[in-house]
């Protein structure tokens, strides 16, 4: 993917440096600008929700969310490993909110908990669920649309909620057939 990148960066260095070369600097000193912008807003929007979700995790509310989600996740990731589900429990809440750098750690977290359990069935549904990640409220997308100046950065809400909610069904729909068809071929083959 870095090649490509390059391969890409290169081409238009190329290409505006023919077409108009005395824009050269100041598109890519604007670029730069634009792109140290955007990763402190991101960095400002990662750290206000890590924060809460260190303070939900020290207040208890993690816990407490947990054991809310327990019976759903228990039943949903086949695993009694309560820190697992704590883990798992905070990272769909992350992902609720629509914070996917948040969610990422207590992902990992979880599925070393997993791990220890050799339950690789809830790893690899985690990590589908993860990847998509419904979203009830993409408050990244929402903060990244007003510090670009949008005058209507909610719009984003429906149209995120449909597309990650199809998005995670579809996914954990294909994941559940194709382990199930992975499992008659083992039958077939060890038959």
């Amino acid at each position: 993917m870095n090649a490509i990148f390059t391969a890409v960066f290169l081409l238009s260095l190329v290409v505006i440096t023919i077409v108009a070369p005395d824009k050269l600097l100041s598109t890519l000193l604007g670029g730069g600008e634009k792109a140290a912008a955007t990763a402190l807003t991101l960095f400002c929007i990662y750290a206000v929700w890590m924060g809460l979700s260190r303070l939900a995790e020290k207040s208890g509310f993690s816990r407490l969310a947990a054991n809310g989600l327990k019976p759903l996740s228990r039943r949903i990731f086949k695993t009694d490993n309560e820190a697992a589900l704590e883990n798992v429990a905070m990272n769909l809440s992350c992902n609720l909110l629509g914070i996917g750098g948040a969610a990422t750690p207590y992902a990992v977290k979880a599925i070393d908990e997993l791990e220890k359990d050799k339950n690789e069935f809830a790893q690899k549904l985690l990590f589908v669920i993860n990847a998509t990640s419904i979203q009830l409220i993409p408050s990244t997308v929402i903060a990244l649309r007003t510090s670009a100046g949008s005058g209507a950065a909610f719009d984003i809400f429906l149209p995120s909620l449909i597309c990650t909610v199809v998005s995670t069904a579809v996914a954990v729909v294909l994941f559940l057939l194709f382990g199930k068809l992975s499992k008659k071929r083992k039958k077939k083959a060890g038959s």
